[in-house]
């Protein structure tokens, strides 16, 4: 449970459009390196589930430990109320057809409620979650890859990308189990200290709306490591500028890990602004 928001470090916190800047840069005209670098602003909902042990709750066995597992959400109206520090920057370095791109995401977050969505034990549900629920947060989220143009024919440019993405994640996660009168069964209190490294292939691909300076980007990878699964997402729509461009976008992150069968997903509107020279 611990885990059950965590990064929204993300959180309160792209990669293509906001994730790993836009692509949109063209080449320069000597054929040197061209820079692109876009601060940007993300505000996801942040779901996650997990199993965790609880003392005292009732069941067949009585008030013996039961496994559960938890899951939860936390939205930016909760998080951003509570936030302490958040830092969001992608770029990208582009010479010919080959690109290094990279993206941080930095969160550290106060105590924040959680909204707990179910409560699940192998006979079914349990009692009730006291709305008081509780999660501390701080999270990085590092992705570095490199890329290669494989298509640039107008209107369309596609990349194919390798790299690898690195999450540090420092989360504890405060639940009390009530019954229907209102009366403390159990609690628990789970902390989770991690950090994982995941190799990622994906795509990066740009369409440009003809004769205006609007464009669409579009990213997707998936990838595997010290998570079971990972995976990001990145839908937007541009603006073209002369000395950059202005993005909004829609985007999601996902993790599989194999302690606990812990599962997250952070996903919501992003806006950056890029600086190209």
């Amino acid at each position: 449970m611990r885990q059950i928001l965590r990064t929204l470090g993300p959180y309160a916190c792209a990669c293509a459009a906001l994730g790993l800047s836009s692509g949109a840069a063209a080449e320069s005209g000597d054929g040197g390196w061209q820079f692109n670098l876009m601060p940007y602003l993300w505000f996801p909902a942040v779901t996650g589930s997990i199993d965790t042990t609880v003392d005292g709750l009732p069941g067949p066995l009585g008030g013996t430990p039961r496994r559960l597992e938890v899951s939860g959400t936390v939205n930016p109206d909760n998080y951003l109320s509570n936030l302490d520090m958040a830092f969001m920057l992608t770029g990208e370095a582009r010479k010919g057809h080959w690109a290094i791109l990279t993206d941080i995401i930095y969160a550290d977050l106060g105590s924040q409620d959680t909204r707990i969505r179910n409560v699940t034990g192998p006979l079914g549900a349990v009692p009730r979650v006291t709305r008081d629920t509780k999660t501390d947060m701080n999270s990085i989220i590092w992705t570095f890859a490199g890329g290669y143009r494989v298509a640039d024919e107008a209107p369309w440019s596609l990349d194919l990308i390798g790299g690898f993405r690195y999450l540090e994640l420092n989360n504890d996660l405060t639940v009390d189990f009530t019954d229907e009168r209102g009366q403390l069964l159990g609690s628990t209190k789970a902390s989770m200290d991690q950090s994982n490294w995941d190799g990622i292939i994906g795509i990066r691909s740009e369409y440009s709306v003809r004769n205006t300076p609007w464009f669409v980007p579009f990213y997707a990878d998936i990838g595997t490591g010290s998570s079971d699964l990972t995976w990001q997402a990145i839908l937007g729509l541009g603006y073209r500028f002369d000395w950059g461009e202005a993005t909004l976008a829609w985007r999601a992150i996902g993790y599989e890990f194999n302690g606990n069968d812990a599962e997250l997903t952070l996903s919501g509107p992003a806006l950056g602004v890029g600086f190209r020279w």
